[in-house]
This record gives structure tokens, sequence and C-alpha cells, in this order.
């Protein structure tokens, strides 16, 4: 049975917006895999630890999929497309080509090593959260509910925007 699956999108890198438009690309071919929309691109500002060195601002989105992969087989394809795209991991807070991060798996919740369902800190990032909500928009979705941490529409009335632009469609 097919799962809805939202995948957040992140680089800083090599020109982000096609990076970005890259990624969205690679995902629409997947095995087992069906494309349903995206939130368009954001822009924000690099997360960076106390003290850590200014990084150029990131480029985000969210892609919502069907699939037939379980979650590990479907985070392997996301290393994939992160790898030929030329993802460093250098250190937690390195600036990077492309970032593919799993938020939500169906109502899925999953503590393993490689992978945690839903994504660990969804609720406090707005480079998250508000193209998550514009996708929903998007989908004529009301709302949606974020296992283990209630509803979309509750957690963006905690999450400042800090400065996140929407920029446009994904080219």
């Amino acid at each position: 049975m097919a799962e809805q699956v939202y995948i957040g999108l992140g680089s800083n890198l090599e020109q982000p917006d096609e990076q970005i438009s890259r990624a969205v690309a690679s995902l629409k071919q997947l095995p087992e895999c069906c494309y349903i929309a995206d939130s368009g691109l954001f822009k924000s500002q690099a997360m960076l630890p106390e003290g850590g060195e200014a990084q150029h601002d990131y480029y985000n989105a969210v892609v919502l999929i069907e699939t037939s992969l379980e979650p590990l087989i479907l985070l392997d394809h996301l290393q994939v497309i992160e790898n030929n795209q030329g993802r460093e991991r250098d250190y937690r807070w390195a600036p990077r080509t492309i970032d593919l991060d799993m938020l939500l798996y169906g109502q899925m919740v999953m503590h393993e090593p490689r992978l945690q369902l839903p994504h660990y800190d969804i609720s406090g990032r707005e480079f998250v959260l508000y193209p998550l909500q514009r996708l929903c928009e998007k989908l004529q979705q009301i709302d949606l509910e974020i296992p283990g941490h209630g509803m979309l529409s509750e957690m963006i009335k905690s999450c400042p925007r800090n400065e996140l632009v929407y920029v446009g469609e994904i080219a």
C-alpha cells in the first residue's frame, strides 16, 4: 500500500535553486514512487550553531510523494540523490549542495539510528513548517497532523518566520 511521504529539501551551495530543481527531477524518477506536488521555493537564513561561521542563505522546499518503498529503502534512494549532487557530510552544520530529509512517512513514528519519523526537529523549523503549510494549501488540504506534535496549523502559530520568504515555483 502506498504511503504519503513529505520530503524537505535544502541547499545553499552551487546555485541552490538549481540544486533543488535537480533534486525534484530525481525524486520524480524514483522507483515505486509517484510525485504529487511541491511547496515552491523558499529562501531562509542558514541555521547555525552558537558561534558558527556565516553561510549563504538556504533555498528550501517540501515535496509530497506517494510510495510503496519502506522508509529505510526510500532513505537509501534519497542519499543516492544527495551523493549524485555532490553532497558532502563534513560536519553537522556544514553548507551543502543538497539535503533531503524525510519529514513524514504517513503517520509512522520511527526511532532508528539512521532515521527518525517524524523528522526529529520538525516542530521548530520555519523552513519546514511554512513550506509544508503552503503545500497543504496548494492541495486544498485543511490541515495536517504531525504524529506526536499535533496539527500543523497549531505548530505554525508558535513558529516565527525568521525572515523566511517565498521566492517562487521550482523551475
